[in-house]
C-alpha cells in the first residue's frame, strides 16, 4: 500500500458530509488513542503465528473447562422438555 500523506487524508475530510462527522471523529479519535484499541483489533494486529498460538491455547483452557464441568452441564441439559403453553 502506498504511503498516505496528512493532506489526503484532510481532503477526504473535507468531503464527508457534514452528519458523518461525529462517526469520522469517533475513528479517528479511536486510532489516535491506541490504548483503548479493542482486543479484536489488537488480534488482528498479531502475526498468523502468534494469532494461531493465541487460539491454540484458548482451545486448550476451553477443554479443559468442558471436561471439568461435563456432569453438570449434562445434568442441566437432560431431562423432560415442558411445554407450558
Amino acid at each position: 500500500m502506498k504511503t498516505i500523506t496528512y493532506a489526503e487524508v484532510q481532503q477526504l475530510v473535507t468531503k464527508i458530509p457534514e452528519t458523518e462527522l461525529p462517526l469520522a471523529y469517533c475513528l479517528l479519535a479511536e486510532l489516535v488513542a491506541g490504548e483503548s484499541q479493542s482486543p479484536q483489533a489488537a488480534f488482528m494486529r498479531l502475526s498468523v503465528d502468534e494469532r494461531r498460538q493465541v487460539l491454540a491455547q484458548q482451545a486448550e483452557q476451553m477443554k479443559t473447562h468442558y471436561e471439568e464441568t461435563a456432569d453438570e452441564r449434562t445434568e442441566w441439559q437432560s431431562g423432560d422438555f415442558i411445554d407450558e403453553y
